[in-house]
């Protein structure tokens, strides 16, 4: 079953996981000074905040529960004809992920991605020596775009 996926990026984290909370009839799965998610099963839909940037939605996207959904995910993102950033095997919010990313003619960043396991930190670095930030398509651009704080 896949998961929607949506990530906002917060300006006052306390606030926002108490207003979520009441909004969601249920406590965060996961809270970090800097990060908060919700994994909600009615509607199936991973909700996570997480400060730094500007306020407002960073990214959304589809989590697969296991490779052939992130497969077909991946399939639908090359039909759709855009630039596709396939980041592999990385690490970011706390979790082991493999992952890709799709941008939609507005610039929206879609984050197609299937966790693994979960990290102590936002992202570790020794993990994932291959970027040191996230990186996430923008504007249907050819290359990836490394926007300013940390993302995902």
């Amino acid at each position: 079953m896949k998961r929607f996926h949506v990530h906002l990026k917060v300006q006052d984290l306390q606030a926002s996981i108490a207003f979520y909370s009441r909004l969601f009839a249920a406590e965060p799965t996961r809270v970090e000074s800097d990060y908060a998610k919700w994994m909600l099963a009615d509607p199936p839909v991973n909700f996570a905040l997480s400060t730094g940037g500007v306020p407002g939605i960073d990214h959304l996207g589809f989590q697969a529960q296991d490779e052939e959904e992130l497969a077909e995910l991946k399939g639908r993102a090359v039909a759709a004809d855009r630039a596709l950033l396939d980041e592999g095997a990385t690490t970011c919010c706390y979790a082991r992920s493999e992952k890709h990313w799709v941008t939609d003619p507005q610039g929206i960043a879609w984050e197609q991605f299937r966790t693994l396991g979960s990290i102590p930190t936002f992202r570790d670095a020794a993990s994932s020596p291959r970027q040191a930030v996230c990186c996430t398509p923008a504007g249907g651009m050819d290359k990836p775009v490394k926007p300013k704080g940390t993302c995902c």
